[in-house]
């Protein structure tokens, strides 16, 4: 059995058994294995090391800015105090609204859509008769998440004139 440690053992990596799958090893590394320093084969280093996960990109990260940015503008402007309890409860009938597949970076294209067209997020919720918080949703890339359904989708489509939904 595979023991497991704190990182507390001595080993410099000249020999012993990978303290994940027990294979003895003369050429064993440090690895961080959900918190903890241990000494593994190269198998289990290469499978199992959180240390060499792959780094996320800048677009990754320039895509995770915004979208913490919009999530603070939203909480400080009121419109999403974090609480997604109504999305859980009320959700979406998919079998009456089935939300479509959405493009790539659709959420983008209807704020800048909403934005060219010199409208204001309530207002453009008002004249669709929707909660601002489902549009919020939308243009944050979470609409399948926040359980918007498919009207909202085709309405945001013929009022800013954008194709959200793939094979329209």
């Amino acid at each position: 059995m595979a023991k497991y440690s704190t990182g507390g053992s001595s080993g410099g990596g000249s020999g012993g058994s990978c303290e994940l799958c027990g294979t003895s090893s003369d050429s064993l590394t440090e690895a961080n294995v959900a918190g903890a320093q241990l000494q593994v084969c190269s198998d289990c280093a290469s499978s199992h090391n959180d240390n060499a996960k792959t780094e996320t990109t800048g677009d990754d990260r320039e895509r995770e800015r915004k979208r913490k940015a919009a999530q603070n503008t939203a909480k400080a402007s009121g419109v999403y105090d974090g609480d997604s309890s109504r999305w859980e409860e009320e959700g979406t009938n998919y079998d009456d609204d089935p939300l479509p597949y959405l493009v790539t970076d659709y959420g983008e294209t209807v704020e800048q859509a909403r934005r060219d067209a010199g409208l204001q997020r309530g207002e453009l919720a008002d004249e669709l008769d929707v909660p601002e918080n489902d549009l919020l949703a939308v243009e944050q890339g979470r609409a399948n998440q926040a359980n918007v359904g498919g009207t909202l989708i085709e309405a945001l489509e013929d009022r800013l004139d954008v194709q959200l939904a793939e094979g329209r």
